[in-house]
């Protein structure tokens, strides 16, 4: 079976936890620049005197497919990485995927990763 790991993480950590997965053995991540709160729910700043409320923090999402055997190293790569042990970390996210396929040679499943 493949299983999707999307994992919500802060900029600063991005290359730290891209290397730590290629170390792992885990190639192949999709990432995506996204905003969002959770318990943060933004947060004020100054800019030229004035202050503003920032609503949406920028984050990034990395998404990897993977086979089921992976999955555990991934996710304890990305949260040991990931950490700073602060509000805002981020999140991991695992769910099923039902199928792949390879454009380029038409190949599916596990082996078109």
């Amino acid at each position: 079976m493949m299983m999707k790991i999307e994992a919500i993480i802060k900029p600063s950590k991005l290359g730290e936890v891209q290397e730590a997965l290629v170390d792992a053995g885990i190639t192949g991540m999709t990432v995506f620049e996204v905003q969002g709160f959770g318990r943060q729910k933004g947060h004020q700043e100054m800019y030229r005197g004035a202050e503003y409320s920032v609503k949406f923090i920028p984050k990034v999402m990395i998404a990897l497919v993977l086979p089921e055997a992976q999955v555990s190293t991934a996710m304890a790569v990305i949260r040991k990485t990931a950490s700073t042990g602060k509000i805002g970390d981020g999140k991991i996210f695992v769910s099923p995927i039902s199928e792949c396929v390879r454009i380029r040679t038409g190949e599916t499943g596990p082996e078109a990763l």
